[in-house]
């Protein structure tokens, strides 16, 4: 597969409706979050979205496990692209998709599944720290998505997920990532409000 010339895409805010049909398509997880930063991929001519990055906060107890200041943890939670986008089109959505985000966002945090394979080869040429494995947790599907034990506040028994019709598929470990960004300029220097969901590619 040739690799892809950087004339020939553009990485921008993406709407949610689309970049969703493209994570339960072409992600493991079949599905998403129902907040989030997204950026698109977008081949340039015609205009078409490709590929997804999918960013949300993490619960305060996560990002205090990370990094000092919780409220500047930004977790990558999905990352998908079509098929057809040329081999290096991941790494070139993912380093787009940083430089896009507010400087508020410090330390940016992401897993690679090894029940997928993942090694997250990715992070790793991107200069993320790499933080080791985490320890096997259950992981559970139902209707061909991934089911989070997570609940709001509390976090559901293995029973409960059951109960609800969840199947588990296994105890696994994930690949910790973590990239530390520069501290931003103080507000008074930094020309104007900075926003990455001020635009939709509709």
């Amino acid at each position: 597969m040739d690799r892809l010339r950087k004339q020939d895409w553009i990485v921008h805010p993406a709407n949610r409706d689309k970049a969703l049909a493209i994570v339960r398509d072409f992600h493991y997880a079949g599905g998403a979050a129902n907040t989030g930063i997204i950026h698109g991929l977008y081949r340039a001519h015609p205009l078409e979205l490709c590929g997804v990055a999918w960013w949300i906060p993490p619960t305060r107890s996560c990002a205090a496990a990370w990094w000092d200041r919780p409220e500047e943890v930004l977790s990558l939670s999905r990352l998908a692209l079509l098929p057809e986008v040329p081999r290096n089109g991941c790494t070139f959505l993912l380093a787009a998709s940083v430089r896009l985000l507010a400087p508020q966002w410090r330390c940016l945090i992401t897993y690679a599944d090894t029940w997928q394979g993942h090694t997250g080869a990715i992070y790793r040429a991107a200069g993320w720290e790499y933080l080791g494995l985490t320890k096997p947790e259950r992981t559970y599907m139902m209707d061909g998505k991934m089911v989070a034990r997570k609940a709001g506040p509390r976090t559901r028994t293995h029973a409960e997920m059951l109960a609800l019709g969840a199947d588990c598929i296994g105890s696994f470990a994930r690949h910790r990532f973590r990239l530390v960004r520069k501290a931003p300029l103080r507000r008074s220097a930094v020309e104007g409000p900075i926003s990455t969901m001020s635009m939709l590619f509709t």
